[in-house]
């Protein structure tokens, strides 16, 4: 549950809450709680570009956000909910304007729960990790470092771009990092697969081995120091289409920069947070996954380690992610794009199985590498990515 102190806060924002409540369900011109917060003037129009609901609705809302499996995890209660019920709309019309949805009374069930049970909780948690990491370290605080875990395909990178639009919404800066963007050059990937030849699992990039460490714990430690105005820190991007689809580093002269300075960071990754097994184990899941868990060995310590709060994207099963990736190649083709057959994308996930198969179970039972208690969250999804009804119990 949220602290006392901040349950104050919260009361005393929404103490008028019935005109917050009714501007934000007719998208007029009160003080929003994003401007209040620190956000642009801009924030009274949020529900109103997602499209605003009618004051009738609002209750009906209010019991399907209580509804959401996650409320419990997220340590928010049913009353709060109700008693920050314009922030909940308020900031659910942010996020539909953001994905493109029609208004609320035309939106689809599937994406009313995920903006209302899924994006605005796990938000509203990340929030509060936020508060809490400032008052541990107070006027000189860095940047809160929020490692998100999940599965490719699973949805993350989409959830990013919430969490990191709404955090600029209520006057937050925040930065998108994933490892995708560490991975070597093309040069470099060479040089690792000519050293394990015939190994499936490095051949190409993803596996634990194919990640420029230095990179990674440069730009995390160049973001965590991001703290005077008037700086800025550039963010490395990788190019998957380059090389015919063998990829490579992006020009630096192309890689986007965050301007200091930054309040969060969100570093993302399907291998996040994985912690190494036995040489036996590896092996015994499949022998080319030997070298990767030697890879893996190094990650706690140059990435994981600066990891603040975590959130962990769990799955009942990894194969998911065989549909998920042929879902996004499908639509790519389907938009004109170019995009992997059926086969190669087969192939494609075929590489990642056995890194699943053999660190997915730790992850889940354990938490991730650096995981403290009260800074973890574990959102367990379905086939659709979709919160389950029954969520984790909380693991530390």
């Amino acid at each position: 549950m949220l602290p006392a102190l901040l349950q104050l806060k919260s009361h005393l924002r929404h103490s008028a809450s019935g005109k917050v409540l009714a501007a934000a369900v007719n998208g007029t011109a009160a003080v929003p709680t994003g401007a209040a917060a620190g956000g642009s003037a801009t924030a009274a129009t949020g529900v109103a570009a997602g499209g605003s609901a009618p004051q009738s609705d609002v209750p009906g809302l209010v019991d399907f956000i209580r509804a959401s499996p996650l409320l419990p995890s997220c340590g928010i209660s049913g009353a709060q909910v109700e008693a920050d019920a314009g922030r909940w709309v308020e900031l659910g019309g942010r996020v539909m304007a953001n994905l493109g949805l029609p208004p609320l009374a035309q939106l689809a069930a599937e994406d009313k729960r995920r903006v209302f049970q899924y994006y605005l909780p796990v938000f509203f948690w990340c929030e509060h990790q936020l508060e809490q990491h400032r008052a541990a370290a107070g006027a000189g605080s860095t940047p809160l470092v929020l490692g998100i875990s999940a599965p490719q395909g699973c949805g993350k990178t989409t959830l990013c771009e919430q969490l990191e639009a709404l955090f600029a919404y209520t006057g937050s800066t925040a930065a998108s990092i994933s490892i995708d963007d560490f991975y070597l050059t093309r040069e470099g990937q060479e040089e690792v697969a000519a050293a394990h030849p015939g190994n499936p699992l490095l051949e190409m990039r993803g596996n634990a081995g194919s990640h420029d460490m230095q990179l990674g714990a440069d730009t995390l430690r160049a973001l965590q120091g991001a703290t005077a105005a008037g700086t800025t820190v550039p963010l490395p991007r990788y190019n998957k289409s380059a090389h015919q689809g063998l990829g490579d580093r992006a020009d630096p002269a192309t890689w986007p920069t965050v301007k200091a300075p930054v309040d969060v960071v969100l570093f993302e990754g399907w291998m996040l947070g994985f912690a190494p097994v036995d040489d036996e184990a590896a092996a015994a899941v499949d022998p080319s996954l030997a070298p990767v868990n030697a890879f893996l060995r190094s990650y706690k310590e140059a990435w994981d380690s600066f990891v603040d709060s975590w959130l962990v994207v769990s799955v009942a099963q990894p194969d998911y992610s065989y549909r998920w990736r042929l879902q996004a190649e499908q639509a790519m083709r389907a938009s004109g794009k170019p995009a992997m057959t059926d086969e190669q994308v087969a192939t494609f996930v075929d590489r990642f199985m056995p890194a699943y198969r053999a660190y997915l179970r730790g992850l889940y039972a354990q938490g991730p590498t650096t995981a403290r208690p009260g800074h973890l969250l574990v959102v367990r999804v379905d086939e659709n990515r979709t919160p389950v009804a029954q969520q984790p119990q909380p693991l530390m």
